[in-house]
């Protein structure tokens, strides 16, 4: 089962939640997500276990204070088709750096 982690303290390595979990059973995989840009935690992460144990875990660790912060634990919910691609916005070609000119001769 795939587990949803939110609340995960900024200062909290993906071992030490791997270790976290593991005291229920088998973790398959963990991972605390980061930002691309500024690699710092992003709050959140996703913790793999087989299904036998993952809810014992989910149960035991929801609401826990770890690092003066209560975790939210649930059962992740798979990815939507389509959603939110990102990106978008307000686009004038301006200072864009390339393919557009605004210099003209009048």
């Amino acid at each position: 089962m795939n587990i949803y982690v939110a609340n995960i303290p900024f200062k909290m390595q993906d071992e030490q939640l791997r270790e976290l979990f593991a005291e229920f059973g088998e973790v398959i995989s963990s991972k605390i997500i980061m930002d691309k840009f500024t690699q710092r935690s992003r709050g959140f992460g996703f913790v793999e276990m087989p299904d036998e144990v993952a809810q014992a875990a989910i149960d035991g660790l929801n609401g826990r204070e770890v690092m003066g912060l209560a975790l939210r634990v649930n059962e992740a919910r798979p990815k939507t088709e389509g959603g939110n691609t990102g990106g978008g916005g307000f686009n004038n070609n301006r200072n864009r750096g390339g393919g557009y000119s605004n210099n003209r001769d009048y």
